[in-house]
């Protein structure tokens, strides 16, 4: 079957799905640990959506200063204008992009059919803290957006993932954007952030980055990581959030996903007659010392059941009151049916269990967005934070060409140098996480080796 014809059909059956009211969360009977069945009526009917009924948003927070009524549920990134189209219809009214992502000129033509001021779009500028960029020149990007985006004007823009402190207060991109507001082109400025990109500012954390933007005062949203299993690196960002009135906005915020198979790569190079490494069977060790601790606590919890653990996922972080809107990737009609069901609800005391046993379990496999503890141990300066989360990006979002090409053209050590290491990385790990085997796989992936 051709790709068209398979999102043709997606999008048949999402369709039919919206009229009926027929959401991915499941028949009204919830799994909970010892084997026992809960109806989900005891959980205030908050875990299932409402029958006979098309999907929709549920409910809207206010996006801090900027006053906006966002839906609790956005749109990360998004290629498929007809995809956009029901999200809209559905009640998305938060639309995050950038000029880096390739899909404004999407947005704009979905989004020119629509009443313009129920949605709130949001663009970045990624600022090279090497050059110097006049104020002229942050103008002329900004305009090329709005020719992109096809609108008379942004609802925010923001700095897109900077690597220092430093970079937050150029002078001459905040002069460009307040001239861009007394023009009514832009209406608020924003950050995104996780974490460090390079090893040369391996304390340039997301926290001390996003911190310092509240600070600043001149950043009414913020775009951070922040999920059940990373607690500690964007719980203070939200408070100070809260306390400044400032819009939060989340990314990778499902850490859950299937547990790497190193042992399957380094099988697969050996049958291909490829090199490996004489240090790799000890890091294999380690790496499956780990994953069969995870699998029997997947087992001892029942966390198999990947969709549900997703969605609880998903509600931690709609459960916290300093959360404003979620941004997932919707790639094809499927991930409507995933997630806009999600909407208005929370975190039954079941789920917390079950996310509680997940960190204790298998959290030392998940490599932390925003974190880089690690990169200052590394003797190679290979800078890891930005590598996992370009195989994020490939593995967990599909977006594959970005990711090879953003990882052929980082500068400095690439993680083909992990194999002959003996493993500083995983040392210095405060999580215990086999760093060196998921930047080996990353490798592997992020090249097709």
């Amino acid at each position: 079957m051709s790709d068209t014809n398979r999102a043709n059909m997606n999008r048949r059956r999402f369709l039919k799905n919206s009229a009926v009211g027929m959401g991915a969360v499941g028949a009204g009977l919830l799994e909970i640990t010892g084997g026992n069945l809960l109806n989900a009526q005891t959980e205030k009917n908050q875990q299932q959506p409402e029958t006979n009924k098309p999907l929709k948003i549920k409910e809207y927070r206010t996006l801090g200063r900027t006053g906006f009524k966002v839906s609790d549920i956005s749109t990360g990134y998004v290629k498929d204008p007809a995809v956009l189209e029901q999200l809209l219809d559905a009640g998305v009214n938060y639309i995050d992009t950038a000029e880096s992502y390739g899909n404004e000129p999407v947005v704009g033509k979905v989004v020119k059919k629509r009443d313009r001021k129920s949605v709130f779009i949001t663009s970045k500028l990624w600022i090279d803290p090497k050059k110097d960029v006049s104020k002229e020149e942050f103008l002329a990007r900004v305009h090329k957006c709005l020719e992109r985006l096809q609108t008379d004007y942004i609802d925010c823009m923001m700095v897109h993932g900077p690597e220092n402190v430093k970079t937050i207060k150029n002078e001459a991109f905040h002069a460009a954007m307040q001239q861009l507001k007394r023009e009514g082109r832009l209406r608020f400025v924003g950050i995104s952030n996780h974490g460090s990109n390079w090893y040369k500012d391996p304390e340039e954390s997301m926290e001390k980055i996003l911190l310092a933007a509240a600070a600043d005062g001149r950043f009414d949203v913020m775009l951070l990581a922040y999920n059940f299993i990373q607690e500690d690196n964007g719980a203070n960002v939200l408070k100070v959030c809260r306390e400044k009135n400032i819009g939060t906005t989340l990314m990778k915020v499902n850490p859950i996903g299937s547990i790497p198979r190193l042992k399957e790569r380094i099988e697969k190079l050996k049958k291909e007659g490829k090199e490996v490494d004489k240090s790799l069977p000890a890091m294999i060790a380690r790496f499956e010392a780990k994953e069969k601790r995870a699998q029997g606590f997947i087992k001892k919890y029942k966390l198999d059941n990947a969709k549900k653990m997703r969605e609880a996922a998903i509600r931690f972080v709609l459960s916290n009151p300093d959360t404003h809107t979620v941004c997932c990737a919707f790639r094809s009609f499927d991930h409507l049916e995933n997630y806009i069901p999600l909407s208005g609800t929370r975190l039954s005391d079941m789920e917390k269990k079950q996310l509680a046993a997940y960190k204790e379990g298998c959290g030392s496999l998940y490599c932390r967005h925003a974190c880089g503890l690690c990169e200052p141990a590394c003797p190679y300066q290979v800078p890891v934070n930005a590598i996992m989360r370009y195989n994020h990006y490939f593995e967990a979002q599909g977006k594959e060409k970005f990711a090879m090409k953003s990882y052929a053209q980082l500068p400095g050590a690439k993680a083909d140098l992990c194999a002959a290491c003996s493993g500083f990385c995983e040392g210095a790990c405060p999580y215990e996480v086999p760093v060196q085997g998921l930047l080996n796989l990353a490798h592997h992936t992020l090249t097709l080796a």
